[in-house]
């Protein structure tokens, strides 16, 4: 464990006051009140506002001019590839990085330039950070100890957070006689211990397996709402970030790309890149042709058409993507039968099944089309006994207009 990372476990000044004992909280309310030197913030000020954040190594921009604001009592997630920039912005958040442009703001106080053990923002490493010769118990302590708090208040608290994570009789127990699940509760309750008003997470579940991940999710997502503090997570993994976060930051090559919610984010990417990032998604790439009775003709290189609902604003280029989830994308032996008089209800495809996948509630096929383009279709299997479809077997693959979405190249 590295000095930088023992001196994040202080989280605010030494001589602040502290805050009552730990209650259960209502949702977005902020569980610790700020220290009285602290500016309050206005009341529709986020409690985090990044201004036009750069962070540069050299000549490489790591961060690029990123603005976000962050609620109180939000849990938020920074998605990306490796190399994005997400950590370095989790760093500059929590004080080990400082920013070469732009403001960082926590209830309206510019903390750029404020060391780490000064702001009231506290850092969960993905390793976890825990020092080997010390106990569970002291190592929960060890950062109460270094604010100076009485021995009788780091005892009251330290009992506190071993029952918040579930670790009662392991006190004793130094980090090599736990499982990693254990591990990370530790960590995590060393990081609460001096109650931020921020908890950064840099991918705190990286290290545990499948199984365990997703329980664990789940039991970040009760502690979080029970404290009201605010949640920010990074994270290369979309499945973790949709299923905890209420908010999702999309980051490549250091810019923010889109903010939004989970579902926003999966059902209305606003650019190709996010659309493939972001689960699963078939592309047919085309030209914009006619549009008639709300419909919008694309014709897709492959000589086809689709067509898709029209959008609410006109694309401003005529060369377009056509984006469908295969979730939506149906598969059947013929052709449905078009609904009403209105026309082409339906887009029709034809084509031969290449590869399927069971996985249990779902099972994948990819169909390579009569025009030689390759489409995947995930289907629910509602019941146990499934009349699926095999490796061959020729298809109908159909889709509504509504369920595609038209993205610019």
């Amino acid at each position: 464990m590295t000095e930088e990372q023992s001196s994040s476990e202080v989280s605010a000044e030494p001589d602040a006051p502290e805050s009552p004992a730990i209650e259960p909280a209502k949702p977005h309310a902020v569980a610790v009140a700020a220290a009285s030197s602290e500016p309050q913030p206005e009341p529709d000020m986020p409690l985090l506002r990044i201004e036009g954040v750069v962070k540069k190594f050299g000549n490489f921009r790591a961060v690029d001019g990123v603005s976000l604001d962050i609620r109180a009592g939000e849990f938020f997630a920074l998605l990306g590839p490796s190399g994005c920039g997400k950590t370095t912005l989790l760093r500059m958040l929590a004080g080990f990085e400082i920013p070469d442009e732009g403001r960082i703001l926590l209830n309206g106080r510019d903390i750029a330039p404020v060391l780490p053990h000064e702001r009231p923002v506290n850092m969960m490493f993905q390793n976890y950070a825990l020092f080997p010769h010390l106990s569970v118990r002291d190592n929960i302590a060890f950062g109460l100890k270094r604010a100076g708090m009485a021995r009788a208040d780091i005892n009251t608290r330290v009992a506190e957070m071993v029952a918040l994570v579930k670790l009662e009789g392991m006190e004793k127990r130094k980090p090599d006689q736990l499982s990693g699940g254990q591990r990370q509760r530790v960590a995590l309750a060393r990081s609460l211990a001096r109650r931020p008003q921020v908890l950064l997470l840099d991918e705190p579940l990286a290290a545990l397996d499948k199984k365990l991940r997703e329980s664990t999710q789940h039991e970040l997502m009760e502690l979080q709402n029970r404290l009201g503090m605010t949640f920010i997570v990074v994270t290369h993994d979309q499945d973790e970030a949709m299923t905890m976060a209420s908010r999702i930051g999309v980051m490549d090559a250091g810019r923010l790309e889109q903010v939004a919610t989970p579902r926003d984010l999966y059902e209305t990417p606003t650019s190709r890149w996010i659309a493939e990032f972001v689960g699963d998604v078939n592309l047919f790439e085309g030209q914009v042709g006619a549009s008639e009775g709300g419909r919008l003709a694309v014709s897709t290189r492959d000589g086809g058409t689709v067509y898709v609902a029209e959008p609410r604003t006109p694309p401003a280029r005529t060369a377009v993507s056509v984006a469908i989830r295969p979730e939506k994308v149906k598969l059947s032996r013929r052709a449905p039968v078009a609904e009403g008089s209105g026309g082409r209800a339906f887009n029709c495809l034809e084509g031969v099944i290449t590869e399927v996948s069971y996985l249990g509630g779902l099972t994948t096929y990819k169909v390579k089309l009569d025009s030689g383009a390759v489409v995947r279709s995930s289907m629910a299997n509602t019941t146990r006994i499934v009349d699926a479809y095999s490796v061959s077997q020729r298809v109908v693959v159909w889709f509504t207009p509504d369920d595609c979405l038209v993205l610019e190249q």
